[in-house]
């Protein structure tokens, strides 16, 4: 079973070397990513988490954190927001990357913040097209980066609505 637990500092440095979170949560072997992508992550998450309380998780799986995901940064004026998601080297093509993105959609939905979901993937990361593809987002577009090369945009196929609470309309 995959699923998202929230991502704070203190998992981040226990992913960098540091003291244990939990003694439930164990690390897969060499670990979920490389240290300057890990710290990267951490500053990225820390801009995400002020605006949005949260926005950002470990992948789980039977107690063992095999990914990372998040928005890339905080929604912007009109609701729309990236998200980004890797799982580790030694733990893909076992379907975690397609849960969670799944399940980053539910967290949206309850972020009153959210309103677009949009990622991009390299061109030739089919597992990654496959992920989204299978979580409703369709292509729209490609572009250049310099530093990742050529990139498809994808957006999610619906508008996220933050669930009513009884009473509201």
């Amino acid at each position: 079973m995959t699923e998202l637990v929230p991502a704070g500092d203190a998992h981040f440095d226990w992913m960098l070397g540091g003291a244990p979170v939990s003694p439930t949560l164990r690390l897969p072997p060499g670990g979920v990513e490389a240290r300057s992508i890990l710290e990267m992550l951490r500053g990225m998450l820390a801009n995400v988490r002020a605006v949005h309380g949260g926005g950002g998780w470990l992948i789980v799986a039977n107690g063992e954190v095999v990914g990372l995901c998040s928005y890339k940064r905080p929604a912007d004026a009109d609701g729309m927001v990236e998200i980004g998601y890797g799982v580790a080297a030694s733990r893909r093509r076992r379907g975690h990357a397609t849960r969670a993105v799944a399940l980053m959609l539910r967290e949206a939905a309850r972020d009153p913040l959210v309103k677009i979901i949009t990622a991009e993937t390299a061109v030739a990361n089919v597992a990654s097209h496959r992920a989204l593809e299978a979580n409703g987002f369709r292509k729209t577009g490609t572009r250049v980066d310099k530093e990742d090369g050529e990139l498809i945009a994808w957006r999610h196929g619906q508008a996220i609505t933050t669930p009513r609470t009884a009473g509201t309309r």
